[in-house]
């Protein structure tokens, strides 16, 4: 067993599988507390470093292309000390990083692991059902559906709509970049109905705008990952495309684009709704119906 207990967290290494726990301290962010403990089987491992520096060292894990659905949902914007795959190490136990970094990169040489992107997730994702609240509005899931419920201080279009649900099989991908503190993030959800949809996050109702706490916003990267190790990994897509075989429950066996006419139909009585209720200005409603009119086009 090699392993390192540092006030970041704990990396236990016994052979076949890192053990990753993240510290209890003040200074661990909030993201990596909430997600957990992670168990990587060695086989999802590319290699590790330790990168040594004046006052305090890091190890680095990297893993391999298509193995984790979170650096898969997050196409790694995670900010450095957030990311679960770096280890804050005290100069004095450098030593000891050094040493857990070497068992690991010896096991991946004498079982051979390819350092080749994988053909199906080998990390299971945060378990289900995740809920979390951000500044938009709280966005929940089952391992079946999403549902947004939106909050007081949302766009009166996402309120006027009411709680969104989206069946996991209707999601196409999963769209996330961090609330900075400088700049807005979002969470979207692509749906066969919305894959062209251009709404900025603010007025998507398949979208959560992220501009309050980062801290906090940076807890729906929980559910971005989630959803995603149930979408089919992105090695049985070909050409932006899912192939048959891995098709998801509730995909349609034809092109999308056979039913876009009712689609539009049901898009464009809505917002005739929204606008006679008041809900939409005329300049809101005629620059929306443009926006869905040149979508379905």
């Amino acid at each position: 067993m090699a392993e390192i207990i540092q006030r970041d967290g704990t990396w236990a290494f016994d052979g076949t599988t890192v053990r990753i726990t993240p510290g209890l301290h003040r200074s661990v962010p909030l993201f990596r507390q909430t997600f957990g403990e992670l168990a990587v089987p060695l086989e999802a491992v590319a290699g590790v470093v330790y990168e040594p520096e004046r006052k305090r060292g890091r190890l680095r894990m990297s893993l391999r292309e298509g193995a984790d659905p979170l650096l898969q949902a997050t196409g790694g914007r995670l900010p450095d000390a957030a990311d679960p795959y770096r280890l804050a190490v005290d100069t004095d136990r450098s030593g000891v990083a050094e040493y857990v970094a070497e068992e690991i990169r010896r096991a991946l040489l004498l079982d051979r692991i390819p350092k080749e992107p994988t053909r199906a997730y080998l990390l299971p994702g945060p378990p289900v059902p995740v809920s979390v609240r951000s500044s938009d509005g709280t966005v929940s899931f089952d391992g079946a559906q999403v549902r947004i419920d939106w909050a007081d201080t949302s766009d009166r279009v996402k309120r006027a709509t009411g709680p969104r649900i989206i069946d996991v099989g209707d999601v196409v991908q999963v769209e996330w970049l961090p609330n900075s503190g400088y700049e807005d993030g979002f969470l979207r959800f692509v749906t066969r109905e919305t894959v062209f949809s251009k709404l900025p996050p603010e007025k998507d109702p398949y979208a959560l705008d992220l501009w309050g706490s980062a801290r906090r916003d940076l807890l729906t990267a929980l559910v971005a990952t989630a959803v995603t190790a149930r979408l089919p990994h992105p090695s049985t897509r070909t050409g932006g495309e899912w192939t048959t075989r891995n098709r998801p429950p509730g995909a349609p066996t034809v092109p999308p684009s056979t039913d876009h006419h009712d689609v539009l139909l049901r898009r464009l009585r809505e917002l005739g709704e929204l606008h006679r209720d008041g809900v939409l200005t005329d300049e809101e409603f005629a620059r929306t119906k443009a926006a869905v009119l040149r979508n379905f086009a």
